[in-house]
This record gives C-alpha cells, structure tokens and sequence, in this order.
C-alpha cells in the first residue's frame, strides 16, 4: 500500500510538471507575484486575454514595398490567429483600447460600418472609446454601433445628454471556468484633442477616482477574480509627468490586475509589471497600432484563486 501511495505521488508529481512544460510556464512567471510552479493543485483553470489598441481602420496588411510595416497586419490574418488560439485555449476575452476609427480611406466611406462588422466577425467582446472614434461626432458614432456585436465601456465619460446615453456601459462582467472577469474603460480628456462639436455635451470625469471606484465596485460588491482596465489615457509621458497615463493609473489604484491601454501607439514586447497604491503587482500593456500586433496574456488560477501570469505581443 506504500509502495502505491509513493507510485501514486509519483505520478501527480510528473502530470504536474507535464503541465507546467506544456503550458510554458516556468517559475519565472511574469507578474502578480505568484508563480505556477508553487501551486499545490493540479485544478489550475486558464484564462486567454487577445488584445488590440489603435488599429485606425487598417484592413488591409500593410504593402510589401511599405518601409516600416511592410507585409504586416491586416483583418484576415488577425481573424486567422486569433481563431486559431480560439482552438486551442477555450476561455478567451478579446479585447480592444480604442481608436477604432480614422487612418485609411475605409473610414472615409464607410464611416465605421466597415470596422464594427468585421470587429463583430472576429467576436470581439468589448472595447473602450478613444478619441479618434468621436471622429465623425458623437451621432456619427451612435450611427454605427448597431453594426457593433460587442459592448463598448467607459466609465469616465458621462453621455447622459448625448444620443449615446445608455448605449456605452461603465463596466462588463464575463464568467470564463468558473472565473469572474470584470472589465472597465477609461478614456482621455478630449478637450483639446477633439472638437468640442465633435463630443457635444459627454462629461469627462477624474479617470483616477472613476478606476478606483470601479475597481471597488469590482472587486468588493461584485467579487470579480480578475479586473481589467481597458484604458485610452496613454502609456506614459516623459515629458508631461503631469499628465495621467497608464503608469500612473496603475501606481494610484489599487485591485486592478491588467490595464490594456491604447493612443500613444506603444511597442511593448511583454507587460510591464509595476505596483499599485498597496504594493501589488498591476500589468500595464499595449500593443503598438495599426494592427501590426495582438497581445496576449495569460492568467492562470489555482483552487484558492491566487493568479499567476505570462504575456507577449504576437506579430500579425
């Protein structure tokens, strides 16, 4: 009976790093503080957050004689990799930071038709608002998100005299395996980006305080396992240390796991890992523009819920 018992540790014990070999995960696992390797159970559940930023209405891959990004992006490839993770992961989020609109003649014609259907095509299940989408005014806007199958999030822009009014949600809870994600926008000041005709009367709201009361809301009242914040503020600005970012978001909140930020057009290969108000981990990424790149993250939760992580950009 012994011997069995030792056979039978044996065997978890290799099932357990099988696990950890396949999956990729080492005990360098970015972020959160905990790696995979220390979990004590088998009952690890995964989740797949697929994101884009910034991808102003590229269709089309970008030319092979283009001098930066030539042979890059582009719908059909995007849709192709991203169905293809579809198959082999079964719990995945794609998400979008905004800037949907305005780069190509695409947007010119069809005035955002075109992006919504194909978003919708691609299953998409939530984006925030930049500023580049207010491109054809807020009713230019209202026009086309009934072609739109996914919700949009803001909670720091108040529509409430617009036409928009009811149609964008603070916040979106999905349950993936067991596993509630919450899911929040925050957008930029657009005064001084946008013509005021453009926003008409949308209220921008403090988006530090309006994060951490939906990251409370979040994680207090609604019991969430894992937050995110899709954000349109800006990874960093070196030279406007004043200026809210992404950065400095995650540094003034607390119980945000992941901020997928858009419009500075930032190249991360990987998440950045910083600390928040409490001194926890927060992962802060985006992906470029254009739809040059998808990110992914992964997270992964043991039985008591405590998550590990790993994240990279993958070129399209």
């Amino acid at each position: 009976m012994q011997r069995k018992a030792v056979l039978s540790s044996k065997k978890e014990k290799m099932k357990r790093r099988d696990f950890l070999e396949k999956t990729a995960v080492s005990t360098a696992v970015l972020g959160l503080g905990v790696s995979l390797s220390s979990f004590v159970s088998l009952n690890v559940k995964k989740i797949t957050i697929l994101h884009t930023n910034d991808v102003h209405s590229h269709i089309d891959p970008f030319p092979a004689d283009d001098p930066r990004n030539p042979n890059m992006g582009g719908v059909a490839r995007r849709a192709a990799l991203i169905q293809k993770i579809r198959k082999e992961d079964e719990n995945v989020l794609l998400l979008d930071a905004g800037d949907i609109f305005q780069g190509t003649p695409y947007f010119n014609y069809y005035g955002g038709e075109l992006e919504f259907k194909l978003m919708s095509m691609m299953e998409y299940d939530a984006s925030t608002i930049g500023n580049h989408d207010f491109d054809n005014g807020v009713a230019g806007l209202y026009a086309q998100i009934p072609h739109a199958k996914f919700e949009f999030l803001s909670a720091n822009y108040d529509f409430k005299n617009t036409e928009l009014d009811g149609l964008i949600k603070p916040y979106k809870i999905f349950n993936k395996n067991g596993i509630k994600v919450g899911v929040f926008g925050i957008g930029i000041e657009l005064d001084g980006l946008v013509d005021k005709k453009m926003y008409q009367e949308t209220v921008y709201n403090n988006p530090v305080e309006t994060a951490q009361e939906m990251a409370r809301i979040l994680k207090e009242e609604l019991k969430c396992d894992l937050i995110i914040c899709l954000s349109h503020l800006g990874y960093n600005y070196k030279n406007e240390p004043t200026k809210i970012c992404d950065l400095q978001l995650a540094a003034l909140t607390k119980d945000i796991d992941l901020i997928i930020g858009g419009h500075t057009h930032t190249f991360l290969d990987k998440p950045t890992v910083t600390k928040n108000s409490i001194g926890n981990e927060v992962l802060v990424n985006q992906v470029g523009c254009y739809g040059i790149n998808l990110g992914r993250i992964d997270f992964y939760f043991d039985s008591n819920k405590r998550k590990a992580s790993e994240g990279k950009s993958i070129l399209v």
